[in-house]
């Protein structure tokens, strides 16, 4: 394992080669079968879909996992699902979410959806993609994923196949004797085949009954975004996927590790940081509960799981670490070496709170679906400095750069100078990162790099810190505020577990600070209390918001990232509410949805004349439309 403590490493490893010269196996499938071969009696991969440790759970070694895939691959492609086709999987953390993730890179193109969709987003990926068949579970007690599949497949009619997850085969009698006798009954909207999934693969050949085509093809589509409106769909070749493995098995990751990881398998930083690592290197992914962090008693048990599976690596997201670090360690955590943190920047409190509690070494890093994911990460063996993403990956390029609409370079930024992050490596496809070619549109800047949407620096050693998004920012009357600089002075608060800041409508300013808190579970502070604290933790007196809301459960996407257009929602119906209550109009906000061409708008039931709402709202940023339904 090469050592990693600043950038003259990285560059060293990149000295004199090419990263396709660094790779052996140009395929997913011969990757696992090098893997498998290395280490066919290593543990690869288990799942328990229960949170206690010692419950019941399936392991899979190399050699078996191989055996599985090559027979799923098998069965994909004896299904219709040829190399350019694309097959889909929407299902919670199992064994076989990452069989499919497997197997459909293998025999065509995989595209993982994340379950917690509505119907008709669901539908909108599938019709986008293409794709041929789908993979889901059946029908089951508490999850409702086989009804909204049911429902989205009624408007795409390319689906020809269904193979069905029975999450029942992982439960014990008495509960999975109750779990089939009160299985729900569906009515089909759709024409497609429905199959057992390890029906047909246990019939197929444990040996590859196709060519394995080492061109550099597509391999994956990942969407991203879709909490609200209609997903982009990014895609991934394989060069890119095994990248992400490559790049930790250089520094961090060997056969000898076990990564827990309860983030979902539809998104890319469970797959590629954490499973492609594994992948590569012969190391052993742990899945604790199908809903991963979400899962019932997760928090509460995942310092004992951490002990009971002698986890070496860890993996969160801050809204993760802010959960953990209400969790007493309550276990021998011994065997951690770091923990992996991204999917939105850590706090500094958090930071600090987190390693106090658990002596554990944290790895802050950076990545987007759109880059087939990792960009940096902090150096395990040198400088971790709090509050930067860290480092650049091997063969990433990074520039800070002000541009305009359409990517036109304005100006390169200085050494710790904030503008947006634009980036390439060998996970990105410049000017091709979507499958829909409009939304490719002013992504590129000096025709190599990809526009991240990222604010951000690199300091003079190389480091990256993230200061926010370009859409995030909260423009007040001309004047940028940094939604980051709100959520850190909040999150010193001891009573506050997570802060999200926006920017709310109003009339003279166009947007004043906003902010939404949960507390912590048993404490109580008041929304004046906190505002005060912002005060005194905050050198910037038009950042201190104008409203704090407290609410019970902060809006999560899939990933665990705050997600702010709820609380853009929250915020845009209180304040036209109290605007239209003050002029004293019988009207109200009935819905904020988001309008794919003109952003969020608020939906107004109204018993008397529209024009009479003119003069109350029309000043806002924000549209407004009549409710069809009033």
């Amino acid at each position: 394992m090469n050592k990693f403590s600043d950038i003259r490493d990285v560059e060293a490893l990149e000295k004199d080669k090419n990263f396709n010269e660094h790779l052996n196996e140009k395929t997913i499938y011969s990757l696992l079968k090098k893997t498998a071969s290395s280490f066919p009696n290593r543990k690869a991969l288990s799942f328990q879909i229960e949170s206690k440790p010692g419950s019941s759970s399936e392991t899979f070694t190399w050699e078996q996992l191989l055996g599985d895939v090559t027979r799923a691959a098998n069965t994909f492609r004896n299904h219709g699902i040829g190399e350019k086709d694309v097959i889909a999987y929407i299902l919670p953390n199992c064994s076989e979410a990452a069989i499919s993730f497997l197997a459909g890179s293998v025999s065509g193109i995989v595209n993982p959806i994340n379950p917690l969709l509505e119907p008709e987003q669901i539908a909108s990926i599938l019709r986008e993609t293409k794709a041929k068949a789908v993979i889901t579970l059946a029908p089951m007690l508490k999850t409702d994923v086989a009804q909204k599949v049911n429902t989205a497949l009624e408007s795409v009619p390319d689906v020809k196949v269904i193979f069905e997850v029975d999450l029942v085969r992982y439960l014990s009698p008495p509960k999975s004797w109750i779990a089939s006798l009160l299985r729900p009954k569906m009515d089909r909207k759709h024409d497609a085949t429905i199959l057992e999934f390890w029906s047909c693969i246990k019939k197929s050949n444990d040996i590859l009954d196709f060519n394995d085509n080492e061109s550099d093809r597509l391999a994956a589509y990942f969407h991203t975004g879709g909490t609200t409106g209609m997903p982009k769909v990014a895609q991934h070749r394989a060069s890119g996927m095994i990248f992400n493995g490559w790049s930790n098995s250089q520094f961090l990751i060997t056969e000898e590790d076990c990564l827990i990881c309860p983030l979902p398998l539809f998104h890319v930083y469970a797959i590629y940081p954490i499973f492609m690592s594994c992948l590569y290197s012969g190391a052993h992914m742990i899945m604790p509960t199908p809903q991963g962090y979400r899962g019932d008693g997760v928090f509460k048990n995942f310092w004992r799981l951490v002990e009971f599976w002698e986890v070496t690596f860890m993996v969160m997201v801050p809204t993760a670490a802010a959960q953990l670090i209400q969790q007493k360690v309550d276990a021998d955590v011994s065997s951690l070496k770091y923990a992996f943190c991204g999917s939105s920047p850590l706090s500094v409190h958090q930071f600090k709170e987190f390693q106090k509690m658990t002596g554990l070494r944290i790895l802050e890093g950076y990545g987007m679906t759109e880059a087939t994911c990792m960009i940096t990460v902090n150096p395990p063996d040198g400088d971790r400095r709090v509050g930067s993403v860290g480092l650049r990956y091997p063969y990433t390029q990074i520039r800070i750069l002000n541009c305009d609409k359409a990517g036109k370079i304005i100006k390169e930024c200085a050494v710790n100078e904030v503008g947006e992050v634009c980036v390439n490596n060998p996970g990105i496809q410049v000017g091709k990162t979507y499958t829909d070619a409009d939304k490719n549109k002013g992504l590129v800047a000096d025709k190599v790099l990809m526009r991240t949407g990222d604010l951000g620096k690199l300091d003079k050693d190389g480091y990256l810190w993230i200061t926010g998004r370009l859409k995030d920012l909260i423009i007040r009357g001309g004047h940028n505020i940094d939604p980051a600089l709100i959520e850190e002075a909040l999150s010193k608060h001891p009573s506050v577990a997570l802060a999200g800041a926006i920017g709310q409508p109003d009339l003279e300013a166009g947007e004043l600070p906003c902010a939404y808190v949960q507390l912590v579970e048993g404490l109580t502070v008041s929304p004046e209390e906190l505002i005060d604290h912002v005060k005194s933790n905050i050198g910037e007196k038009a950042a201190v918001p104008k409203f704090l809301g407290i609410i019970s459960e902060m809006p999560l996407t899939g990933v665990g990232k705050i997600f702010k257009p709820d609380l853009r929602k929250l915020a845009i119906k209180r304040v036209f509410d109290d605007a239209l209550s003050s002029s004293g109009s019988p009207a109200y906000v009935s819905e904020v949805y988001e309008n794919s061409e003109t952003g969020l708008v608020a939906r107004i039931t109204n018993s008397g004349a529209d024009e009479d709402l003119i003069p109350i709202l029309s000043g806002y940023i924000f549209g407004w439309e009549r409710d069809q339904n009033d």
